[in-house]
């Protein structure tokens, strides 16, 4: 299996509308009555956490990378002294 990019962010964001979907429908069947202005902060409440955990997701992927680029770039450079340098 191809290895893919985790996307937390997205995750939240889908379990999210998925509780908005889920109270919608328990509104509509009768089971719950809740205000229509209800809805309005969960959906927006949820769009700005998903975007936060977005947000620390880059921070740490953009750390990670770079540490790893400097270990790979510790080493010392080639040596250009070999036999083509002295002829």
């Amino acid at each position: 299996m191809l290895r893919h990019e985790i996307r937390p962010g997205r995750a939240v964001a889908g379990v999210v509308m998925l509780a908005l979907a889920a109270g919608y429908a328990a509104d509509a069947a009768g089971a719950w009555d809740a205000p229509w202005v209800f809805f309005f902060p969960l959906f927006f409440g949820g769009l700005w956490l998903a975007a936060t955990v977005t947000w620390v997701n880059y921070l740490i992927r953009r750390r990670r990378v770079a540490r790893r680029a400097s270990t790979e770039n510790a080493a010392a450079p080639p040596s250009t002294s070999g036999s083509q340098a002295m002829r």
